[in-house]
Order: structure tokens, then C-alpha cells, then sequence
């Protein structure tokens, strides 16, 4: 299996457990019956950890689109090679190091991980089209 289906496995698995860990925080600030409900009305803002959880795992959903993308087309045009495996691997390691980063609020190296993550998008990119 081409490395970069591998990860894109692995990368689901990471989304999965990071959606768990963030409506497990959100439900702990807002409360189960709140979980339960409809929802329906004005929502409590979550803070602290359980907040940058939730930006966090929307921040995951905003770039996993495009590693999926990315990471179908390399492997249905046959254009896998050491760089777009490598371009897979980072993305999913920094998507690994950004959680506990964010959940510590660590600003500048939150972003340097986050940077990280899109020079592996790119690297895929630039092997599918180059």
C-alpha cells in the first residue's frame, strides 16, 4: 500500500480521536444535557483548553480536505515518489504535535507546527503537478 494511503489512514484516525477529545471537553463545560439536547438556542462559549480543542479540531477540518485530496490523486495518478511520501509523513506529524501545542497555548510554535503541516500539503502538491 503507497504511503501516503497509509497515511491518509492514519490521518483519520487523528481526526476521529481529536473530534472525541473536543466534544468530550465541550461536553464537560456545557454539561451532558446540553449534549443531549437540540441545541437549539444561544450556546455557551467554551474556554480554556476545551476552546482551543474546538479550534483546534476546526483547524484539523480546514486543511484534512486537502491532504485527502492530495494524497487520492498521487496515488490514482500514479505520482507517488520519496517526496510526496514525505510531503504524507509530515502532515500527519505535525497534525500529531499541533493538539498537545494548542491544548498548552503555545503561540508561535503553534503556528511554526501548523506551517509545517502545509509545506507537506505543498510537497504533495508539487509532486502531483511537477
Amino acid at each position: 500500500m503507497p504511503v501516503e494511503l497509509k497515511m491518509l489512514g492514519w490521518v483519520v484516525v487523528l481526526g476521529l480521536l481529536q473530534l472525541m477529545l473536543a466534544a468530550t471537553l465541550s461536553t464537560a463545560q456545557r454539561g451532558a444535557r446540553w449534549n443531549a439536547s437540540a441545541r437549539d438556542g444561544e450556546v455557551r462559549p467554551l474556554h480554556g483548553v476545551a476552546a482551543r480543542m474546538d479550534r483546534a479540531w476546526r483547524n484539523f477540518m480546514e486543511t484534512f480536505p486537502f491532504f485527502a485530496a492530495l494524497a487520492l490523486a498521487v496515488v490514482v495518478a500514479e505520482r507517488g515518489s520519496a517526496g510526496t511520501a514525505l510531503g504524507a509523513q509530515l502532515y500527519f506529524w505535525s497534525r500529531v504535535v499541533y493538539v498537545p501545542v494548542y491544548a498548552a497555548g503555545i503561540p508561535y510554535l503553534r503556528t511554526l507546527v501548523w506551517l509545517v503541516g502545509m509545506v507537506g500539503l505543498l510537497q504533495m502538491l508539487w509532486g502531483l503537478c511537477g
